[in-house]
């Protein structure tokens, strides 16, 4: 017996196999297994396997092919939104399907091969940008932009490291990697097997590809559809429509966001006129990091926010103090707190990277660098949540910045959340406010406590007994896990009602502690949370109070038709968010 199988037989085996299961062209079969030279006939191995178990190739076969079809009618019919996924979605017929067939059918052997590999890349590519627009929904309840949200992913990757450590910022990196990898590469191997199994079997690939189109085109005119979805479907190029208007429009924004920025009505008011209402004034404008309407209105937090909300204007009109409380609609929602925080001190629409970018390297004057411009202010910033350099921070008219690293605290993180929002506020109070023989201060206050994942999180204790955070050790391990947490949406909406509780009660009790006639607290949410905790609603209100002694202040927004109290009323005003600093401005300047 010879050692080698016949070429001859080789070659014969070979073609049967293949036109029989549809797997390769003959001759490419041929080339991709060479010669069985290399095993020995009596000895099962990886070269021959064809020949000696026949019927297990051809069930391999026929089952990659079947697969490769799922993986490209998967790709083109999954949607970008997680709760748009259902059975139905994939029982339906896209055009693009029957497009690129078509197109592959009638290109040259070498022209369609090519064809076949660049649309299997563009066809990975394309549902990556849909994972992509499933997480940024998820988490910013908004699709991916492919201009300018790059740069998040490499928050995205902070947010994993400091909330999980650094072995989970590394696993999820990882993750994502394979993932987009091994995507581009069974998309681009789908197709081209397709490819070649319509060259080998042309007419039939012909004649079903003629009646999937007809097809399509009588249900795309009848309005066909099952379980309320169209049957005979354009979606993917619709899509794609739609990004390349949304490239063309953020292309195109920078000049429209430059010609707004150049419009202040300020610009030109000599200093002695600025904010002339609040001079003596200690003016804190703090944020409440996603403190957002559905902290208020939704029906398994209200209670108990009520209650926090109560407890604090209680507090507050023992203390002397009143407050008046409205609603502004944020650019963002989920994350972004920048965006909304220079939203609110600019007067402008920042609603994404490239107009943050455009306003800090510009000389457009914010709420804070006015107060810095009259000179009758020190102006400081309380920002724990910034871990490194931020040179963003001189524009905005800060004299000294507090970051995380210069509040004096030496307790744990709290997942995300570098400083408690109580110390944070202790630490403001010892560092500036509580100084003798100072200049009235204008402070940007961040307080971090309620960012997201909500676990664990701090709660309140003594004021004298703050220390230097080291008392918080004992607190954090008394906590939960985030990663228990966020397996629940129950159990991470409850976590968030109880950061909103913290930071809420951190904030009125400092006032309530230290506050006095010359206080002037403005305090509001920067946005909603993530679409977890708001359950996919697209509202982005979020509530803003003015707190003052001196009766006077309040006086001057007596137009605003504001809500007395710390929750502004359901009918209570909604302004867009950068309309509060000139409505400020103006407010304050008789």
């Amino acid at each position: 017996m010879s050692l080698f199988t016949p070429r001859s037989r080789q070659s014969s085996d070979s073609t049967e196999t293949s036109d029989a299961t549809g797997s390769e062209e003959p001759a490419e079969a041929e080339a991709a297994e060479g010669p069985e030279e290399a095993a020995p006939s009596g000895k099962p191995g990886w070269f021959g396997w064809r020949h000696r178990y026949p019927r297990t190739a051809r069930g391999v076969t026929i089952g990659t092919t079947v697969l490769a079809a799922a993986l490209v009618l998967g790709a083109l019919l999954v949607p970008n939104r997680l709760d748009w996924i259902r059975f139905e979605s994939f029982l339906r017929l896209p055009v693009e399907a029957i497009l690129l067939a078509g197109l592959l059918l009638a290109l040259p052997t070498r022209a369609r091969r090519i064809t076949a590999v660049a649309s299997g890349v563009f066809l990975g590519l394309f549902t990556v940008v849909k994972f992509l627009d499933m997480g940024f929904r998820q988490t910013l309840a908004r699709p991916f932009d492919l201009v300018f949200d790059w740069i998040l992913l490499d928050d995205a990757a902070d947010f994993v490291r400091e909330s999980y450590g650094r072995s989970g910022e590394l696993l999820a990196i990882t993750a994502v990697i394979v993932l987009f990898v091994s995507v581009l590469a069974l998309c681009t191997l789908s197709v081209v097997r397709l490819s070649n199994l319509m060259a080998r079997h042309r007419a039939v690939a012909a004649r079903t590809t003629l009646v999937l189109g007809t097809v399509w085109i009588v249900c795309f005119t009848m309005g066909v559809q099952f379980s309320g979805l169209t049957f005979a479907t354009k979606g993917n190029i619709q899509f794609v429509a739609n990004r390349v208007q949304q490239v063309h429009d953020g292309l195109v924004d920078a000049k429209v966001f430059e010609k707004q920025a150049k419009v202040d009505a300020f610009a030109n008011t000599p200093p002695d006129q600025l904010l002339t209402g609040l001079r003596g004034k200690d003016v804190l404008f703090t944020f409440i990091e996603s403190y957002g309407r559905v902290a208020i209105d939704d029906p398994a937090m209200a209670p108990q926010i009520d209650a926090a909300l109560q407890d604090g204007d209680n507090r507050l009109k023992a203390a002397g103090f009143q407050s008046r409380s409205g609603w502004l609609s944020s650019p963002v929602t989920g994350a972004g707190s920048w965006l909304a925080h220079s939203t609110f001190l600019s007067g402008l629409w920042v609603k994404n990277q490239q107009r943050y970018r455009s306003l800090t390297t510009g000389d457009r004057a914010t709420l804070t660098s006015y107060f810095q411009k009259t000179g009758a202010w020190r102006t400081v910033g309380i920002v724990p949540g910034v871990r490194k350099a931020w040179p963003e921070g001189k524009y905005f008219g800060l004299d000294h910045i507090y970051d995380s690293t210069h509040l004096g605290y030496n307790g744990p993180y709290f997942s995300w959340t570098p400083v408690p929002d109580q110390f944070s506020l202790e630490s403001f109070e010892r560092l500036e406010h509580g100084k003798q023989n100072r200049d009235p201060i204008m402070a940007e206050i961040i307080l971090a406590s309620s960012h997201n994942p909500w676990s664990p999180i701090a709660h309140m204790i003594g004021w004298d007994q703050l220390g230097d955070g080291s008392v918080f050790e004992q607190i954090k391990k008394e906590g939960t896990d985030p990663k228990e947490v966020w397996k629940s949406a129950k159990r991470v909406r409850t976590e968030y009602r109880k950061a909103i509780e913290y930071s809420l009660q951190s904030l009125t009790e400092w006032v309530e502690r230290y506050g006095d006639d010359n206080t002037v607290l403005v305090f509001l949410g920067d946005h909603q949370p993530v679409p977890t905790v708001t359950g996919g609603d697209t509202n982005k209100d979020v509530p803003i109070t003015i707190v003052a002694r001196d009766p006077k202040v309040l006086d001057r927004i007596s137009s605003w038709g504001w809500t007395e109290g710390l929750k502004p009323a359901g009918n209570a005003p909604v302004w867009a968010m950068d309309k509060f600093r000139d409505r400020f401005m103006t407010a304050y300047a008789k």
